[in-house]
């Protein structure tokens, strides 16, 4: 086998592969940024949850639509997801409950909710594909949207920058010079449930989030500089899909699992030989003796 037949040939041969090629590139450009500021928040597992939250969202856009339509499963699972992260919000506020608590109970319902939903009106193969994805059927109009949730989150990301490094690193001072850190902190979590909705149909809810965490957490191990993170990020991510895809073809595995355990393989040995890694701290390079 050449190196031509085994990492171009698949795409220049199928219009499938190139398609799912396309959404992983596009995802990784959105959704790795957005893991990186998920990860200097605190807010990994709130990313998880959200994935869980779109689900009812989506199975209702799915009976309504009567097939796997990814506008109205993205319209249902963007109202679910930004009602469950609205919600938990206010009810943390309101409450003695922490934001994690309060995100745990309502994802937690959403969940089993959206499952049921499925289960009562569909079938398991349709259940299979809600939670799973099926990068490989993803047709044209399903390519636009991911194209136009991408250009749209790195936009919104370009415009409120500063103000959302601020709120990482210092909301206090964000508050201090009126700096609106709750309108930010809305449009950032807009923008992870765009782009968890445009992982939907590629990955299913239960790994959407996927891309986003994995290769933040690379790049998080790398580097220390944001901008340096973020093109990781991103960089992991597209690398992911590209050698999920060609693994998953030549061995017939499952294509949405295979580029979510490539982006673990890539963590794992980020853990390994990253600078923040076990190799430097276990075997430290000798200093320049002057």
């Amino acid at each position: 086998m050449t190196a031509y037949d085994l990492f171009l040939a698949p795409f220049a041969d199928y219009g499938f592969m190139r398609r799912a090629l396309v959404a992983c590139l596009c995802l990784g450009l959105g959704s790795g940024p957005i893991g990186v500021f998920l990860m200097l928040r605190r807010m990994s597992l709130m990313g998880d949850a959200m994935s869980h939250a779109v689900l009812p969202g989506a199975a209702i856009g799915y009976l309504v639509a009567g097939s796997l339509s990814l506008t109205a499963m993205g319209l249902g699972g963007l109202i679910a997801g930004l009602s469950v992260a609205l919600l938990s919000g206010a009810v943390s506020r309101m409450t003695v409950l922490q934001e994690d608590a309060s995100f745990a109970s309502f994802y937690l319902a959403s969940l089993a909710l959206g499952v049921l939903i499925v289960s009562l009106r569909g079938s398991n193969i349709d259940l299979l594909h809600v939670l799973f994805g099926t990068i490989l059927a993803i047709d044209a109009p399903a390519l636009y949207l991911i194209g136009a949730i991408t250009s749209l989150t790195l936009v919104i990301l370009a415009f409120i920058y500063r103000p959302l490094v601020a709120e990482c690193f210092d909301p206090g001072f964000l508050r201090a010079v009126g700096g609106r850190g709750p309108v930010y902190h809305v449009l950032f979590l807009l923008l992870v449930v765009l782009n968890l909705v445009a992982s939907f149909q590629a990955l299913g809810t239960l790994m959407a989030v996927g891309l986003m965490m994995l290769p933040a957490a690379v790049a998080q191990l790398w580097s220390r500089s944001l901008p340096v993170m973020m093109a990781i990020s991103a960089a992991s991510a597209a690398a992911s899909g590209y050698l999920g895809l060609i693994a998953s073809y030549h061995l017939e595995l499952a294509s949405g699992p295979t580029i979510i355990m490539t982006a673990a393989i890539l963590y794992g040995l980020s853990i390994l030989f990253a600078p923040s890694g076990l190799a430097r701290r276990f075997f430290p390079r000798p200093h320049l003796k002057g």
